[in-house]
């Protein structure tokens, strides 16, 4: 059994409903704003644009990087709106993952003609 399986499947599917009501082609951002209004309306948990500070020998600096969404202080979403997916947004995620301390990760690529090919799951 997966890691928070119920609750992976309940935001894939709220991304599957965004994409069906948006399609591809547009920003990032928009889709983020949509995603999350979709999780409200689910109940689901969750918070955005989460600072994620670099600890550096034992000093924390903060490098502008941040979570784009964290549903339920579980699962961290990664989001894009991009041609493809590359190992470089799977390396992203893995490292927001160990940053944050957190064990699963959804890395979301709005830009396909069907949302569930756009969607990646990731585990420390």
């Amino acid at each position: 059994m997966l890691l928070y399986e119920k609750l992976s499947s309940e935001i894939f599917g709220a991304a599957i409903e965004v994409h069906r009501q948006l399609g591809p082609g547009l920003l990032e951002s928009a889709y983020q704003r949509c995603l999350c209004h979709e999780l409200n309306l689910r109940e689901i948990p969750f918070r955005k644009e989460i600072e994620l500070p670099v600890q550096y020998k034992g000093i924390r600096l903060d490098c502008a990087y941040r979570i784009d969404i964290l549903v339920d202080e579980k699962i961290v979403l990664e989001l894009k709106a991009v041609e493809q997916l590359d190992k470089i947004h799977e390396a992203q995620l893995l490292t927001y993952l160990k940053l944050s301390q957190k064990r699963v990760g959804l890395l979301m690529n709005f830009n396909v003609p069907l949302m569930k090919h756009g969607i990646k799951r990731m585990a420390l």
